[in-house]
C-alpha cells in the first residue's frame, strides 16, 4: 500500500478515535448525577491519594512501581494512623474521667468569728431524776463490791435507803440485774451464770450480756479493761433513766455563772445574748458562743487580744464519778446552724492552765454533677436530716443511724434527735433494746447499713485549723490574789487555788483564709486542642483533612452497599435464568411456520469497527512522521 495511503488512513482513524472519545465524554458528562461513588476500592484509595492533604498518603501511589516502597509507607501511613488513634483514646478515657484542677486562693479580709461550744465535763445530778440516779449507784456499789472488793463510798438520800428496803417489781434494780455486769477468762465465752473469778486475774475480761426478748440470742459486750467496762454499764443504764423525762426542759438547772467566771470577745463582755444552752449526758452542761441567734461577732484584728476569752470553773463537786473520769472542760470550734459534735472536733482544756487556741479558716468548694458525688444542699441524699441544721456529712450518718434504730429497734437512740412519732429506747418499754442497739452498732461501723455510702460530702465545707499552746495560770506568786478576787467576785469558794479554774484564749492567727477551689481540667476546648496536637503530630494535617478521611469513610460504606447490592441482584437473576430441572428447550423441533399469514424474517446485521489498537496508532506515527520528511 502506498505511503500516502497508509497516512490518510490513520487520519481517518485517528479522527474515528478522536469521535469516540469526545462522545463517550459527552455521555459520561450526561451520565453524571447529584451523587456520584467510585466504581471500585482501587479507584476510590487511588484518588484519595491523589488529592488529599494527609502527609505521606501520596507516597502510596507514587511508589506503586516499587513494591518495597509501598509496603514501607503502606505499614509507616498505618501504624502511625493507629498510634494517633490510641492517643485519642487516652484523651477521651482522661476527659470523661472528668479530672479537676485544684486552685488555692489567699484572701485577706475581716472574717467572722466561728461558733464555740464549751462543755463542762461534768455531768449534773438532775434533780428530776435523783431518785433513779441514787438506786443505780447503790446497784454500782455491791456490784464492785462482787468484782472488785471495792468499797464505794456513796451518800445516800432517805429516798434510796426506804427503796432499799421496799421496791416493786419493775423497779430500776429488777431491770438492771438482767443486764448484770460479769467477767469471766479471754479465752472463754460469757457466761450467763455466776461471776466465779478465774484462777488467773491477769485473764480477766468484764463486760455485760444483752439478750432479746425470748433470751434466745445474745450480745456479748465484752472489754479488755474494767474501768471502760464499768464506765460503758453505767451509761446503758443512765441513759434509760433519762430516756423516762418526758421533757427535757426538766433537765435545765445550768448555772452560767457558776461555770463560766468571766467572758470577753474583743475586750467587750459577754451576756446572756451570746450564748446558748444545752445539756450532754455525758459532757454535761455545754454553752455555745456566737451561733447566730444574735449578730455575729466579726475579728477587727487577729491577735489574741481580739478574740473570745473565757475563765472557766474546772472543781467537779455535784459530777457523776463513773461517768465522767477526767477535769476540766471540753470545747470545739464550729461554724454556725452547725452541731456541736463533742466526740468528734472538742479536745479537752487542762485545768490550773491558761490555752491559748489560733485559727486558721480554710473553705473547700467542690464541683458537682459528673466530677464528684458531693451535694449542694443535701436535698438530693436519700435520708431525712433530723437535726434542725444545715446539712453536713456528720449530720447525715447520725440521721441514717437513727433512722435504722427507729425502724429495727422500734424506739431511738437517747444521744441523737427524735424522728416523728418515735419515743426514746427505755427497757420499761422496749425490754430488748439495747440488745438490737449493740448489734445495729455493729452493722453500722461495718457499713452494712449502707450509711457512709448514701450520706455524701458537701459540695461547700469550711474548717478551722486550729493549734494550742499551754501555760500554767494563775502563777505561784499570783494565785492568791487571783483565787480571792475570783471568790468575792463570783461568790464562790475555790476550794483549789491552781486546778480549780481554766483559762481560754480563742483567736484568729491572721486575717488571710485559704480557698480551696476545682475547677475542670479538661473541657471540650482543651479536648480539642489535644486531639488537634495529637492529629497534626501524626499526620502534620488539619480539620480539612479529618473531613477528608471522614469522606473516605463514607466513600468506602457507600461503595460498599452499592457492589453488596449489585453482588446480591446478579445472583438473584442468574437464579431466575436457569431452568427448572425435568424442563427442555423444544424450539429447535418445532416446524417453521409457512403460508400467506405466516411472519415475515428479517436478517440484522451488524458491523463491527475495530479501534486502532497503540501499535496501530504509533505506526501512524511514524508514518506521519516519514511524511514530514518526504515534504
Amino acid at each position: 500500500v502506498p505511503v500516502g495511503e497508509r497516512l490518510r488512513r490513520c487520519k481517518q482513524e485517528a479522527e474515528k478515535q478522536q469521535e469516540v472519545e469526545e462522545v463517550a465524554e459527552k455521555l459520561e458528562k450526561e451520565c453524571q448525577g447529584l451523587i456520584e461513588f467510585h466504581k471500585s476500592y482501587h479507584e476510590l484509595f487511588q484518588f484519595f491519594c491523589n488529592n488529599t492533604t494527609i502527609h505521606g498518603a501520596i507516597r502510596l501511589v507514587c511508589s506503586k512501581r516499587n513494591k518495597m516502597k509501598t509496603a514501607f509507607w503502606s505499614v509507616l501511613f498505618f501504624l502511625t494512623f493507629g498510634l494517633m488513634y490510641w492517643q485519642f483514646g487516652i484523651l477521651y478515657r482522661q476527659y470523661f474521667s472528668f479530672p479537676v484542677n485544684l486552685n488555692l486562693n489567699l484572701n485577706s479580709d475581716r472574717l467572722t468569728f466561728p461558733a464555740v461550744t464549751l462543755c463542762t465535763l461534768n455531768p449534773y445530778r438532775y434533780s428530776a431524776v435523783q431518785k433513779e440516779l441514787d438506786e443505780l449507784d447503790r446497784i454500782t456499789h455491791q456490784t464492785l463490791m462482787d468484782l472488785y472488793n471495792y468499797n464505794m463510798s456513796l451518800v445516800q438520800s432517805n429516798w434510796a435507803a426506804q427503796s432499799s428496803r421496799k421496791r416493786s417489781p419493775r423497779s430500776l434494780s429488777h431491770h438492771v440485774q438482767r443486764h448484770p455486769l460479769r467477767r469471766h477468762k479471754r479465752d472463754e465465752p460469757a457466761s450467763l451464770k455466776g461471776n466465779s473469778p478465774p484462777v488467773d486475774k491477769s485473764d480477766w475480761k468484764i463486760g455485760f450480756i444483752l439478750c432479746n426478748e425470748t433470751n434466745e440470742d445474745c450480745f456479748h459486750q465484752t472489754y479488755s479493761s474494767g474501768v471502760d467496762a464499768v464506765r460503758e454499764w453505767y451509761s446503758f443504764h443512765y441513759i434509760n433513766i433519762l430516756a423516762r423525762m418526758p421533757n427535757t426542759k426538766a433537765l435545765d438547772e445550768s448555772n452560767f455563772e457558776n461555770f463560766i467566771y468571766a467572758c470577753r470577745f474583743n475586750e467587750v463582755t459577754c451576756d446572756k445574748a451570746n450564748y446558748t444552752h444545752f445539756h450532754h449526758p455525758i459532757y454535761g452542761n455545754c454553752y455555745t458562743f456566737n451561733d447566730g441567734n444574735s449578730s455575729l461577732w466579726t475579728s477587727s484584728l487577729p491577735g489574741i487580744n481580739n478574740g473570745l476569752s473565757l475563765l472557766v470553773r474546772t472543781e467537779q463537786n455535784d459530777d457523776i464519778p463513773l461517768l465522767s473520769t477526767v477535769t476540766g472542760a471540753r470545747v470545739m470550734v464550729h461554724e454556725q446552724n452547725e452541731p456541736a459534735f463533742m466526740d468528734d472536733g472538742g479536745f479537752n482544756v487542762r485545768p490550773g492552765m491558761e490555752t491559748s487556741i489560733s485559727m486558721r479558716k480554710e473553705t473547700t468548694m467542690r464541683l458537682g454533677g459528673s466530677y464528684s458525688d458531693c451535694t449542694e444542699d443535701g436535698s438530693d441524699v436519700l435520708v431525712q436530716n433530723l437535726y434542725s441544721s444545715r446539712y453536713t456529712e456528720q449530720v447525715c450518718i447520725r440521721s441514717c443511724f437513727q433512722i435504722s434504730m427507729v425502724e429495727r429497734c422500734g424506739c431511738a437512740y437517747y444521744f441523737y434527735p427524735l424522728p416523728s412519732g418515735a419515743e426514746y429506747c427505755d427497757y420499761t418499754k422496749h425490754i430488748a433494746w439495747g440488745h438490737c442497739y449493740y448489734k445495729l452498732q455493729v452493722e453500722f461501723k461495718s457499713n452494712v447499713l449502707g450509711c457512709f455510702s448514701k450520706c455524701r460530702k458537701p459540695c461547700e465545707v469550711t474548717e478551722y485549723q486550729l493549734s494550742a499552746g499551754h501555760s500554767h495560770w494563775p502563777s505561784t506568786v499570783s494565785e492568791d490574789w487571783v483565787s480571792h478576787m475570783l471568790s468575792r467576785q463570783n461568790k464562790y469558794n475555790i476550794t483549789s487555788k491552781r486546778n480549780g479554774v481554766a483559762k481560754v484564749n480563742i483567736f484568729f492567727e491572721e486575717w488571710k483564709y485559704k480557698t480551696n477551689g476545682e475547677s475542670p481540667a479538661f473541657t471540650v476546648v482543651t479536648l480539642l486542642s489535644q486531639l488537634g496536637n495529637q492529629w497534626s503530630l501524626w499526620f502534620g494535617s488539619s480539620v480539612l483533612s479529618v473531613v477528608e478521611l471522614a469522606e473516605l469513610i463514607l466513600d468506602f460504606i457507600a461503595i460498599t452497599f452499592i457492589l453488596s447490592f449489585r453482588w446480591l441482584r446478579s445472583h438473584q437473576l442468574l437464579a431466575s435464568a436457569v431452568p427448572p430441572p425435568g424442563a427442555h428447550d423444544n424450539t429447535a423441533f418445532q416446524p417453521e411456520p409457512s403460508g400467506p399469514n405466516a411472519p415475515h424474517r428479517f436478517t440484522v446485521e451488524a458491523v463491527v469497527t475495530t479501534l486502532p489498537s497503540y501499535n496501530s496508532l504509533e505506526l501512524c506515527g511514524q508514518y506521519r512522521d516519514a511524511e514530514i520528511g518526504l515534504e
